[in-house]
């Protein structure tokens, strides 16, 4: 990036950091009931809890929210559905529950049961890709709406859940300097209080400007396990995490302060290396992004339908070894979510 780009964009990410700044969101018609969880006034019509999930809620149990975005866009059908039943049965076996979330016939669904995920998975990328500017279109016009990781992120802390397992998150495209492409995700860690599970962010990015960018939002960004932070098909990226810790309780007691104790208004990315014996080859996937990138390019692919793009072109480049990396991944970052959700429930 050259001085004067670097300029450029600093100069504009920090406006828009100052706009945010004056616009955290507050739900002010929430009650938070007696077991933690919060019900909107004003949506409490709108939101439909799936039974298991309501089970949770009344019992006073610990949930983990799921996005959705993942099963109509991430991966082709069956195998997302297939990926997805098989992501909520690891929350289920550490005592958890699973709560996928998406918007169907004008309403937000907070659970889905195996006929809801399957319709979702039908639908694949006929659904509507939901992040925050898209949820009141979405609901008003009772389009299907599969959740980003930002809108997923809004939804959770409409209802009080705190912990979210996700693949990896959105952040600054290659090239950002010029296009401005940057993941809505990190505008939403900026001024919501959930903990983002993932495998850092996808490697499809500019990985070094996501991290510049979260750490002018006050995200706290942690790497379990890990000095270097995550970057998705892979266990490191070449950037340092900037917070390195061992242990799930220490993430746990970082995440009670943050939450619980100060009540700091701030999402936190925790990065989980995928494991050692199912990431991808670095070189073969680096060589398939920059591919995918010059294809994006010669195309005009932009906006929303970028990152689809580049990973099912980078799945193609790699003869199927990134979709493995990535079902991989989510599922062991459901299991540490899960660790971390059962912990962090205890402390309330």
């Amino acid at each position: 990036m050259s001085p004067q780009n670097s300029l450029l964009f600093f100069s504009v990410l920090f406006n828009i950091i100052s706009v945010i700044c004056c616009n955290h969101i507050h739900y002010s018609n929430s009650v938070i009931a007696n077991d933690g969880y919060v019900e909107n006034a004003n949506l409490k019509e709108f939101i439909r809890y799936s039974d298991e999930v309501l089970n949770a809620i009344e019992n006073n149990k610990p949930i983990v929210a799921l996005e959705s975005t993942i099963i109509s866009h991430g991966m082709p059908y069956p195998q997302n559905v297939e990926t997805a039943i098989e992501v909520e049965n690891i929350i289920r076996s550490e005592g958890i529950t699973p709560a996928t979330i998406c918007i169907l016939n004008g309403e937000i669904l907070i659970g889905l049961n195996e006929e809801q995920l399957d319709i979702l998975g039908r639908e694949g990328k006929k659904a509507k890709k939901t992040s925050r500017r898209d949820i009141a279109k979405v609901l008003s016009q009772k389009e299907v709406g599969a959740t980003t990781v930002a809108s997923t992120m809004i939804l959770a802390n409409m209802v009080g859940i705190q912990v979210f397992v996700t693949g990896g998150i959105g952040g600054v495209h290659k090239d950002g300097e010029t296009t401005m492409d940057i993941s809505a995700d990190l505008m939403e860690l900026h001024k919501t209080p959930v903990a983002v599970v993932c495998a850092g962010a996808k490697s499809i990015l500019d990985i070094g400007l996501t991290l510049e960018f979260l750490e002018t939002c006050g995200v706290p960004v942690i790497g379990y396990e890990t000095e270097e932070f995550p970057a998705f098909f892979t266990r490191s990226s070449g950037y340092p995490s900037p917070i390195t810790l061992n242990s799930v309780e220490d993430i746990v007691s970082l995440l009670d302060w943050q939450f619980n104790k100060l009540e700091l208004q701030t999402g936190v990315v925790i990065g989980i290396p995928i494991p050692v014996e199912l990431e991808a080859d670095g070189q073969k996937v680096e060589i398939a992004i920059t591919q995918a990138i010059k294809e994006s390019n010669e195309q005009n692919i932009v906006g929303k339908e970028l990152t689809p793009f580049l990973l099912k072109r980078v799945n193609e480049l790699t003869n199927g070894e990134s979709l493995t990396s990535n079902i991989a991944l989510v599922k062991n970052n459901a299991l540490v979510g899960a660790k971390i959700a059962k912990q962090l429930h205890d402390k309330k």
